[in-house]
């Protein structure tokens, strides 16, 4: 279990998180939500020790994150940035990468297999020999999401990570990302902007707004009303029995969200 308690955190003097307090489970996918500048990549880099808070503590399985060594880090949490560079390395080898944690000199058979299996998985196999630096956005994405499933952290920590991603592969993704975490019964802390794709496939949501936690609820829990106070703009919510549901509204100081049951 990933327990936050009361951290804060500032750039020189410009606070960017304010007593942040949450926890959740394994199994659970949770995403953070808010508009841009409320600290949602910010809190992610302090999951992963990328960044120390301020103020507060970060433990996961009852251990603080701050105790455990950069190995022992890498073991257990996973993260995947906005931004990607793109390493002049195959496909293949990039996935490898998130195997370095269990090997010092030499990958072995077990991880080559766990390699291929994960590039198969997410439809990377075609693609294994193929340099990084080639690849399109969405395929990196994918390619970075590979790597760290194949690192088998307890926790996954992946900002935007649908953001380069047509809506085709965006929902392959996060299916298999939601299958992944309930079989490995992993935690998955995902920052979204569409929120429309969060609450189909996540169970929890914290939304932050400048730095501070507003809500931290599940589904049910997402209200126009709590909506509406972080984004600033009048929300309706709609539950469709489609698959997916889309609106053209001429009014575009409306938004509409849609859940799918």
């Amino acid at each position: 279990m990933l327990n936050v308690q009361h951290i804060s955190f500032s750039y020189g003097k410009r606070d960017v998180l304010s007593d942040i307090s949450f926890e959740t489970g394994a199994g659970e996918i949770l995403a953070v939500l808010g508009p841009n500048g409320s600290g949602k990549s910010t809190l992610l880099r302090c999951l992963t020790g990328i960044l120390r808070p301020k103020e507060g503590e970060i433990t996961l399985n009852n251990k603080p994150i701050t105790s455990c060594t950069a190995e022992q880090r890498a073991r257990l949490i996973a993260y995947v940035p906005q931004k990607l560079e793109a390493a002049p390395l195959s496909v293949f080898e990039s996935v490898l990468l998130g195997r370095k944690p269990y090997f010092t000199w030499k990958a072995s058979k077990d991880d080559l297999e766990k390699v291929e299996e994960i590039l198969e998985k997410l439809g990377l196999d075609a693609l294994a020999q193929r340099p990084v630096d080639q690849l399109s956005g969405g395929e990196s994405q994918k390619v970075a999401l590979a790597r760290v499933l194949v690192q088998e952290p307890k926790l996954l920590l992946l900002d935007e990570p649908t953001s380069s991603l047509d809506l085709k592969n965006q929902v392959e993704m996060l299916v298999l990302l939601r299958k992944i975490v309930r079989e490995r019964n992993l935690t998955a802390i995902l920052t979204m902007h569409d929120i429309n794709v969060a609450i189909r496939y996540a169970d929890r949501f914290l939304l932050l707004q400048s730095g501070k936690l507003v809500g931290n609820v599940l589904r049910e829990g997402l209200t126009p009303e709590l909506i509406e106070s972080v984004y600033g703009l009048p929300v309706e919510i709609h539950t469709s029995e489609r698959n997916f549901a889309f609106v053209i509204e001429k009014n575009y100081s409306l938004v509409h969200i849609f859940h799918v049951e």
